[in-house]
């Protein structure tokens, strides 16, 4: 009887020493991986995934192969992982002025690759003290007294720049003008406007465009600048319209207006300028000579093109979705142009 409660507790002994070496096993297995997965990540930050090549591309006739490294601040040697290549594109673009944009790629597991664009003068920006050298990005190149290539780069008058020093992005002290200054860089970004010769953003409730075939778009606000330059380039790519000499405005906010040049008049009446929404508003404005043509009520189409009667006879016509305004019913609108 005693050989038997003795075999029963050496068997619950036994038991118990097998869940505890289950759960030292289970702590030894843990601490192991932990070693491993910090001596893994220790040699990666340390030994592994070093730098022993830099390759730069792009286009870079500017600056050479060391002066766009040590811009970078980035040496052989340095970590990948460790490597901060936001800061490291950020001081290329702080420390050479010539170059556009800068971007810093890893490429494991020692390779580092910077490609760099150059900037591309787009704009003479006048300002009170002189003329600002602009590139298509926004960023000032240099700070003149002359106009760049004029037959080239547009004139932009009426900016007021927060800032004029050589390598900062242009701003403006006026948050419109500045908006409707970054849709023309997208714009000249997606298409080459040489043909346009100078705009002025003075009043930012009316900014004109002078293009250099001899026509003037009055744009209106700064709202919707890229749909209202390509509205403008359609109409002047009508049919109706190419050679003529004239302006072009903007009634609302979605029809351009072509109107011939007529006898010269001196306007009694401010210009129409829009607020935001588009709709009228009063500002102080200084008399200007301008072309005034003869306004044809029977002329006024309710069509979503180039009116019927004005391509037939050449006279004025509109362009664009809709002639807004419930199609020009309210003659205020005309008694003011």
């Amino acid at each position: 009887m005693n050989d038997v409660e003795k075999t029963n507790i050496e068997r619950k002994n036994s038991g118990k020493r097998m869940r505890r070496r289950r759960r030292m096993m289970s702590v030894y297995t843990v601490v192991v991986i932990l070693l491993v997965l910090t001596v893994g990540v220790t040699m990666c930050f340390t030994f592994l995934f070093n730098i022993d090549e830099i390759v730069i591309s792009g286009e870079s006739e500017t600056y050479t192969y060391m002066e766009i490294v040590e811009a970078s601040g980035i040496h052989a040697g340095d970590n990948l992982l460790r490597l901060d290549y936001k800061k490291a594109e950020q001081r290329i673009l702080d420390s050479l002025l010539y170059v556009e944009t800068a971007k810093v790629d890893r490429d494991f597991p020692s390779t580092l690759r910077i490609t760099v664009t150059r900037c591309i003068p787009a704009y003479n920006v006048q300002y009170d003290k002189g003329v600002l050298l602009v590139s298509r990005n926004g960023k000032i190149l240099a700070d003149n007294s002359f106009y760049t290539d004029t037959d080239n780069l547009p004139i932009i008058y009426g900016f007021d720049p927060a800032d004029t020093e050589a390598g900062k992005p242009l701003r403006s002290k006026n948050e419109n003008k500045y908006d409707a200054f970054t849709q023309l860089i997208s714009r000249f970004d997606r298409d080459d406007n040489t043909d346009i010769a100078s705009i002025d953003l003075s009043n930012e409730y009316a900014i004109t465009v002078n293009y250099r075939n001899g026509l003037m778009f009055k744009m209106g606000n700064w709202n919707d600048v890229e749909y209202k330059l390509d509205l403008a380039r359609e109409a002047m790519n009508d049919e109706s319209v190419k050679g003529k000499k004239g302006y072009l405005m903007m009634i609302g906010s979605h029809v351009c207006s072509f109107r011939p040049s007529g006898e010269l008049a001196e306007e009694t009446e401010p210009a129409i300028v829009t607020d935001e929404n588009g709709i009228p508003v009063n500002t102080t404005t200084t008399t200007t000579t301008a072309a005034v043509p003869e306004y044809d009520p029977q002329n006024d189409g309710g069509d979503n093109d180039w009116q019927n009667g004005a391509q037939a006879d050449g006279g004025e016509g509109w362009y664009g979705d809709d002639f807004g305004y419930g199609g020009y019913e309210n003659n205020e609108i005309y008694d003011n142009q």
